[in-house]
């Protein structure tokens, strides 16, 4: 990938050396205590092996969306907290991300000690990649180390700016196992099956257009399945039907035929009269009027079900419908299983999706859990991530 690892890193030596690590440590907060700290766990390794080889650590992350505004409730001052207990060990914390106070915290710094620094979206620098931002956060360490994956989209100044001023960069284990197993997607062993899910085509547009030809097999579920049975002249009662679609739906469906793919869709689904627990369900072939299709049938999911046993290569995201409500979760349910029991490499991406493996115990059995979301589709797709591009030069 001519990405530099932290094992080439840490085989030059880093003791005594301020690394900078870009983190995702954007976990949600309520009343500012962290509910899931999946991401900051996500986050250990990288941090560890640095501490180990006695690296004087700056960690940086953003929280939210406080649009280059101190926001209180978006301080990064809890997940400091947070990560001590994870760690076992003191984490600094410093107000800012730049000046004086900065460059004296990461002055006090000893040998194998962590710093993080305050929510870097406080600053409008950030987001607009501006380069005097840029250059006041290089300023502040001898070492890049990038472990943010699922920022990696991003051009802002700490995923993508920075990386220019230092000698020294790397991918983190995080960002390099997102790599590693998103580019087996890129450049699968064959058959390759896509599982597609979600509300609406015009959210996965894009991924639709660029899978549909590289994927053998491309399943869609979801509510956007019936975008692509409305274009095709199907019944959808009352189901979400983006009819603006129309033509992108139909283009996608060209594209996998020209390139002798096949792309499958619904046969049939479960309906209800409204997307509530207590609302009374049945399976059809063809969705009556007054209903609403909110997950895929039983006969779709055993089809989807049968092309993961004879894939090589799995790549899945989103559900097969409102996966939130456990009367329409069957689909989602068995497709996780299907992925799990299926002796190809398999990727899984995507809220639901990871919540549906992560439910039924099956994170074992799956080669990745992606945790990048608009990354690992962009990525997926073949597009340039900035993130990725400032780590290859």
């Amino acid at each position: 990938m001519g990405v530099k690892s932290l094992d080439d890193l840490l085989a030059e030596g880093v003791h005594g050396q301020r690394v900078f690590v870009r983190s995702d440590l954007n976990v949600p907060l309520r009343d500012r205590a962290i509910t899931d700290d999946s991401r900051l766990r996500a986050s250990l390794p990288t941090l560890r092996r640095l501490r180990e080889a006695g690296a004087r650590v700056i960690v940086a992350s953003h929280l939210g969306r406080p649009n280059g505004q101190r926001v209180s409730a978006l301080s990064l001052r809890p997940v400091a907290a947070r990560l001590a207990e994870l760690l076992g060990t003191g984490v600094a914390f410093c107000e800012e991300c730049v000046g004086e106070r900065a460059h004296f915290a990461i002055g006090e710094l000893g040998d194998g000690q962590l710093l993080l620094l305050e929510n870097l979206r406080f600053y409008a620098g950030e987001e607009r990649n501006d380069p005097d931002f840029s250059k006041a956060l290089a300023a502040l360490a001898d070492i890049y180390v990038n472990d943010a994956f699922g920022t990696a989209h991003r051009a802002h100044a700490s995923t993508a700016g920075m990386a220019a001023h230092f000698n020294r960069i790397a991918a983190g284990d995080l960002m390099g196992s997102e790599l590693r197993h998103l580019l087996v997607i890129r450049e699968p062993i064959r058959p390759l099956l896509v599982i597609l899910g979600g509300a609406k085509v015009s959210d996965k547009l894009s991924v639709l257009e660029a899978l549909a030809p590289h994927a053998d097999v491309l399943a869609i579920g979801g509510a956007m399945a019936y975008t692509f049975i409305a274009a095709n002249a199907g019944t959808t009662g009352n189901s979400l039907v983006e009819s603006d679609r129309f033509g992108d739906a139909l283009a996608v469906q060209r594209a996998a035929r020209d390139a002798e793919r096949r792309l499958l869709l619904p046969s049939d689904h479960l309906v209800a009269d409204r997307p509530e627990a207590d609302a009374p369900t049945r399976v059809v072939a063809e969705i009556p009027q007054g209903a609403l299709g909110l997950d895929i049938g039983p006969e779709t999911a055993s089809r989807y079900a049968s092309e993961a046993a004879i894939a090589k290569t799995i790549f899945w995201n989103g559900p097969m419908g409102v996966f939130e409500i456990e009367a329409f979760a069957a689909g989602t349910r068995t497709v996780a299983a299907a992925v799990a029991d299926s002796p190809a490499t398999s990727v899984v991406g995507g809220g639901d999706s990871l919540a549906a493996i992560h439910q039924l115990g099956l994170g074992n059995r799956i080669d990745h859990l992606s945790t990048g979301g608009g990354a690992s589709l962009e990525y997926v797709q073949g597009l340039t991530l900035p993130g990725v591009a400032a780590l290859e030069r």
